[in-house]
């Protein structure tokens, strides 16, 4: 069973408890005896269940079950100790276990709702305001259904919940962690080649663009999705000014997965400021890093990328050599691009294809009617790439893959989550039930290059309660914290740094570190076992553990998000800080 499955498995049996002691009160107080036993039994049974789930969790690690352990536990056995021995001896008048009942409910839905709303890490301040509210829901409880409750057990209720209250929302409002850096730290301005060798002008604007027929409405580089096609030869410098004509909530230009000098890197409040309506902005940097890229606004991102503020760079080592086709994979407004291509390719020609994933999801992509190679994943080639047929490859939001063949005399096709976006010709292979390519296990291995880690972090993403704004909101969070006010992770240049990610939640994340890439160590325990995966953008999915590392060797301060930009627009960004 894997572990989402499990953390998934885990919730349900939590929500039957708490369903089934809730219900089986309410049935006690309304003296329908067969009911409550009914219900109260699939509740004591749901609760024991759990200790199975949690006990399998634990074996994964600490980060799926703390508020478990720590909280739902005891509030768990506090439930079972109470309602249990009553049922046992309940009398003729089953109207007399249905507070304790009530009790064991509000225990668990505590608990519950403390993994809805809080999740990771545990906390003092979430234990104490579940315990006022389920001491108080229980004593509300017993005065409603008993006329005359105890005056010293109604006291006591009282005074534990208010107690528990203050203090829990002491600790709540108290200042927790650090927050994220201020963005005004100082770094050495990148060395600006003297002369441009490839110049490049943008132009941001709303537009109306055709896509499959419908005319939409986007906000757009030189008024086309996607934007013009950047091209350039290792070795030479690229100068590209930004122009804004009416986006009036800014542009910028982050190169996605390149590696720029941090002042270059289009992080607004970060590395610039935003390019408003009328202003520009000149982006200079080296092309010496060969392979496929992209870039986007990163100025409100989750709009502007949405709506069409992206294009694709391209680095070569040299002159090309066949044929070379770049496929930007995106969805405005509901409508998939690019609209289907069909060329004709000569038998004997080698053509490689550059599948981006631009949107926030990630996507399947199958080539058929031939053999091909994964040439290169995020820009970096791999090593002992062999031959693959009838397999479809998986791309996260933010990734790319280099598929390499040579044209043969029959046509060839590629199929985007069942959608032909490319061909030579005409092909009727299905491709909906291939096997999917693992990247972990492709390719040739190597050795790690590091002994040691000079800095290591743990990143638990989840979903929480965000209260420390004007309005309360339900954000992605990390380490149970949501943008801004997550602590930033602060390294010095040329340490050897790990990474652990952890994905507590329902969503698939994928991850994205800005100025570097990282090498992947492991997923779920499972050391990686093919090509050095170099990648700059990965899927964390629902109850996955990977560890990646890298070498800080590109000083700055650099965006360390989740690349659903929906999910980073809600809480789930960071920031990694050179000191």
């Amino acid at each position: 069973m894997t572990t989402a499955s499990l953390l998934a498995a885990d919730l349900v049996l939590a929500i039957l408890a708490a369903v089934g002691w809730l219900g089986g009160g309410a049935a006690a107080a309304a003296r329908r005896r067969p009911l409550a036993l009914g219900l109260a039994a699939v509740a004591l049974l749901a609760t024991l269940a759990r200790a199975t789930t949690v006990v399998a969790l634990a074996r994964v690690g600490w980060w799926f079950v703390a508020e478990k352990v720590v909280i739902a536990a005891p509030l768990s056995l506090a439930a079972v100790a109470v309602a249990g021995p009553r049922l046992l001896r309940a009398a003729d008048d089953i109207r007399t276990v249905a507070v304790p009942l009530l009790f064991s409910g509000y225990a668990v839905s505590g608990a519950l709702l403390v993994t809805v709303l809080h999740g990771y890490p545990v906390s003092a301040s979430a234990g104490l305001l579940v315990v006022a509210g389920v001491v108080t829901a229980t004593a509300v409880s017993w005065r409603l259904i008993d006329a005359r409750p105890s005056r010293t057990v109604s006291r006591a209720a009282v005074a534990v919940a208010v107690a528990a209250l203050l203090a829990g929302t002491g600790l709540a409002v108290a200042p927790g962690a650090a927050p994220a850096a201020p963005h005004d730290h100082a770094y050495p301005q990148a060395r600006i080649p003297d002369e441009p060798t490839r110049r490049f002008t943008l132009t941001a604007g709303t537009t109306t663009v055709s896509v499959g027929g419908h005319d939409v409405a986007a906000w757009a580089f030189d008024a086309q999705v996607p934007g013009p096609e950047l091209t350039a030869t290792v070795g030479d410098v690229l100068e590209v000014t930004l122009r804004n004509r009416d986006i009036g909530r800014g542009v910028t230009l982050h190169w996605h997965g390149y590696d720029v000098p941090n002042d270059q890197d289009g992080v607004p409040g970060v590395t610039q400021s935003a390019v408003l309506p009328g202003q520009e902005f000149v982006y200079r940097f080296r092309a010496d890093q060969a392979g496929t890229y992209w870039y986007h606004t990163h100025s409100v991102s989750d709009v502007g990328v949405r709506m069409g503020l992206y294009g694709v760079l391209v680095v070569r080592p040299g002159p090309t050599n066949g044929l070379d086709v770049s496929v930007p994979v995106h969805t405005l407004a509901g409508r998939p691009l690019p609209d289907a291509k069909v060329e004709q390719v000569a038998a004997g020609v080698p053509v490689r294809l550059r599948l981006i994933n631009t949107d926030s999801t990630t996507h399947r992509y199958a080539l058929a009617g031939t053999a091909f190679q994964v040439a290169a994943i995020d820009g970096y080639e791999l090593s002992g790439a062999t031959s693959l047929r009838d397999t479809a490859v998986l791309i996260p939001a933010g990734g790319r893959y280099d598929l390499v063949f040579t044209a043969a005399d029959t046509p060839v096709a590629l199929d985007v989550d069942g959608r032909r976006v490319y061909s030579t010709g005409v092909v009727s292979t299905e491709t909906g039930g291939w096997p999917v390519l693992d990247p972990l296990t492709y390719g040739q291995p190597a050795a790690v290059p590091w002994s040691r880690f000079d800095r290591t972090f743990t990143l638990v993403l989840d979903r929480g309660l965000d209260l420390r704004g004007l309005l309360p909101r339900y954000a992605h969070t990390v380490n149970g914290a949501a943008a801004p006010d997550i602590p930033p992770q602060v390294v010095r240049r040329g340490d050897v740094v790990r990474f652990t990610i952890v994905n507590r939640s329902q969503a698939v994340h994928p991850w994205h570190l800005h100025g570097h890439h990282v090498l992947v160590l492991s997923r779920d325990r499972r050391p990686a076992a093919g090509s050095p995966l170099w990648l700059d953008s990965f899927d964390v999915r629902p109850g996955e553990v990977w560890e990646v590392a890298f070498r800080a060797d590109n000083p700055g301060m650099w965006a360390n998000h989740c690349h659903n930009l929906g999910h980073a627009d809600a809480g789930m960004m960071l920031h990694l800080l050179y000191s």
